[in-house]
C-alpha cells in the first residue's frame, strides 16, 4: 500500500500526518509541543520547488510507504496522479494500492497566516509562531484523519486507487 498525504504546500499537515502515520508522535489526540512540532521532518523546510514532487518519509509498521505533496491551488495533481496510477496498474500489472489523503480540511487560518509568512515571505521570525500555534490546533484532528486513513487502508475497497477528501474528524 501506498499512503500520500496531499494539501496545499505539503510541508505543514502533511509532515504532521506523515509524522503521526510513521509512528513519529505520540499516538494519542493530546496537543504537541513546540518542541514536537518544530522536530518533524519536513516541518516548514519544504519550498517552492518542492510543490508537485512526492515526497518521501518512510514506511510503517506494515511496510506501506508514506508520502506527502505539495498540490497548490491545482485540485487536478491528485485526479491526474490517480489517473497516472491507473494507467501504471493496467500496463505493467502494478498491483500497489495507493490512497491519497488531502489533509486541507485540518489546516486553521493561523497555519494558513504562518504559512504565509515564512514560506512565502520569508519571515519565520513572525510565521514560525503562527505555525506552531496553528499546529497545535489541529493535532488532533491530524491525528485522527491518520488514523481514518489507515482504516480506510485495512478496508477492502473495490478500486486500487482511493482518494479521501476528508472533513475534520471529531
Amino acid at each position: 500500500m501506498i499512503y500520500i498525504y496531499n494539501d496545499y504546500g505539503g510541508t505543514h499537515t502533511t509532515s504532521l500526518a506523515a509524522a503521526y502515520h510513521l509512528k513519529q508522535l505520540p499516538q494519542s489526540e493530546r496537543k504537541l509541543t513546540k518542541e514536537e512540532i518544530l522536530n518533524v521532518k519536513f516541518f516548514n523546510k519544504l519550498t517552492h520547488a518542492d510543490f508537485g514532487k512526492l515526497i518521501f518519509h518512510g514506511k510503517d509498521e506494515f511496510g506501506d510507504t508514506v508520502y506527502t505533496i505539495g498540490r497548490k491551488r491545482n485540485k487536478l495533481v491528485v485526479p491526474a496522479l490517480r489517473e497516472l496510477s491507473l494507467l501504471l496498474q493496467e500496463k505493467h500489472q502494478f498491483e500497489e494500492k495507493i490512497i491519497f489523503s488531502n489533509t486541507s480540511p485540518t489546516v486553521p487560518l493561523a497555519m494558513s497566516i504562518g504559512g504565509f509568512f515564512s514560506r512565502g515571505l520569508k519571515i519565520d521570525s513572525i510565521g514560525v509562531p503562527f505555525l506552531v500555534s496553528g499546529a497545535k490546533q489541529c493535532c488532533d484532528n491530524v491525528y485522527r484523519l491518520v488514523q481514518n486513513t489507515k482504516q480506510m487502508g485495512k478496508t477492502s475497497f473495490n478500486e486500487n486507487v482511493l482518494i479521501l477528501e476528508n472533513e475534520i474528524y471529531k
